[in-house]
């Protein structure tokens, strides 16, 4: 906490232990399992990835899906698969993790920003269509906090400009928009299943397609690029030679990550029926305070509850977001940043020569959120501190 912030009621914190941001829930079914897979004598990419990939493909309702060791590595192997290349232009939002846009750069193609809806916090469809040019190759929507963006307007853009649409949901496993399952709507759909989302292969991604020579492609460039992986090539009594078909990279989901996805996923419902529920008892907790904003949700689709953020309202406070966290944390509560929009970062601003006023919306809300903790081991009384350490520091700070 900034030494200069004074202390709030005597500097005595709201709850006794640190409440921690985003902790994983791991039960016995996902230690039992990695356990098996260890004893296996195969700890690698091999049966238990098979099984993961084809329990995910079957829950999200997609023909191909696969796995790889973060969403990172999913988005980047999508840019490969639909063959962006130098110079060509990828539109997606700054209210992103950098990931989102490095990606596109490692292609040698440009990230080309599009401003937000406030309210939502999403990309905002009739902007993007403002962005597109002759270069224009794809779009790549990022649904924020688990909240669907507007899928058939973003649809409809592609269609019409005849661009592919690779959605950015690593925040997203377990939504939907309008009855469809994220995963099934856009052209590739990657994952994440990094420890603090709604579900955890402690590492790891994925990738879902209804295009067969995209899912073959990604398959093999997360492995080197090789025709065949290590599982079918040692597990088969015949001899099996493999051929680099592509140069591809080291991206694979091993064994023992897939081992606590199988029960992850059996889980996810659940988790996120929690989630539903703690989001719901912070909106009663913190309604009418004065001094933030909470989510908005939008009608038709099912939020899949990975972050709940409220928005500071910095006219009225004398405190800015980032000492407004840190005094968080002197009260015993985890709380993150999500996010500083990307354009923002010194990278993006020295490269393309990106400056603050460039996308608004985005800066607006960059510098107001707060993300409180929202995790299925969380407890009702848990959201109930959190709620009152809120109120006492907007209290205390209010102007």
């Amino acid at each position: 906490m900034d030494p200069d912030l004074p202390a709030i009621e005597g500097g005595k914190p709201e709850r006794k232990g640190f409440l921690v941001f985003g902790e994983p829930s791991i039960g016995k079914e996902e230690i039992s399992e990695v356990v098996k897979t260890l004893k296996s004598g195969w700890i690698g990419t091999g049966p238990k990835t098979i099984a993961f990939e084809k329990a995910l493909a079957a829950h999200i309702g997609s023909k191909h899906c696969v796995s790889v060791n973060s969403c990172t590595a999913a988005l980047h192997l999508s840019l490969i698969a639909l063959g962006i290349k130098d110079n060509d232009e990828v539109i997606t939002t700054p209210m992103t993790f950098a990931a989102t846009a490095n990606v596109i750069l490692q292609e040698r193609a440009k990230p080309v920003f599009s401003d937000i809806d406030r309210e939502t916090m999403n990309i905002d469809p009739q902007k993007i269509a403002e962005k597109i040019t002759p270069k224009t190759r794809a779009i790549m929507p990022v649904h924020f906090a688990g909240q669907p963006c507007d899928m058939d307007s973003i649809m409809k853009i592609a269609k019409e400009n005849n661009l592919s649409v690779i959605e950015d949901a690593a925040h997203a496993v377990g939504a939907e928009y309008h009855g469809k399952k994220i995963g099934t709507i856009g052209d590739l759909t990657c994952f994440s299943f990094y420890p603090n989302k709604n579900m955890t292969t402690i590492e790891g991604g994925a990738v879902t397609t209804e295009k067969t020579e995209w899912a073959e492609n990604i398959a093999s460039n997360r492995l080197h690029g090789l025709s065949k992986d290590a599982w079918q090539r040692y597990s088969s009594k015949k001899l099996i030679i493999s051929e680099a078909i592509y140069p591809g990279y080291k991206y694979n989901m091993t064994d023992v990550q897939a081992s606590l996805g199988l029960h992850q996923l059996k889980k996810l419902d659940g988790f996120i029926k929690k989630r539903e529920e703690l989001a719901e008892l912070y909106n009663k907790e913190l309604k009418g305070t004065e001094g933030i904003t909470l989510p908005k949700e939008i009608s038709g689709i099912k939020h899949a509850r990975h972050l709940y953020i409220i928005l500071l309202d910095l006219e009225k406070l004398k405190i800015e977001r980032n000492d407004f966290v840190s005094a968080l944390r002197a009260e015993n509560i985890g709380a993150g940043i999500h996010y500083t929009p990307i354009h923002i970062h010194p990278y993006y601003r020295k490269t393309f020569g990106f400056k603050k006023g460039d996308f608004p919306n985005a800066e607006h809300i960059g510098e107001r959120t707060v993300s409180l903790p929202l995790q299925p081991g969380m407890e009702k009384e848990d959201v109930k501190g959190t709620a009152n350490a809120v109120k006492k520091i907007i209290s205390y700070y209010k102007k």
